[in-house]
């Protein structure tokens, strides 16, 4: 089965991206590339849920809305 999630790629003051996946609280990851930090994700994802199944910790992915807010700049 699979599931989507969205991920949030940002620049690191290292000059590496950083990966944080909102729906699943402290799931964070990184890489040198945006390429490779989307991989990257995808592994800790995996690894992530296989944790808290492993441990019998419930998830519930919480619902994450992504929306672009037009603002006037001075």
């Amino acid at each position: 089965m699979f599931q989507k999630f969205k991920v949030v790629i940002e620049p690191g003051e290292d000059g590496w991206f950083v990966v944080t996946v909102p729906g699943l609280p402290g799931c964070i990851t990184q890489g040198k590339t945006i390429d490779e930090a989307t991989e990257n994700s995808k592994e800790a994802i995996e690894a992530y849920l296989e944790s808290v199944h492993n441990h019998a910790i419930p998830v519930r992915a919480s619902q994450v809305c992504v929306r672009e807010v037009l603002v006037d700049v001075l």
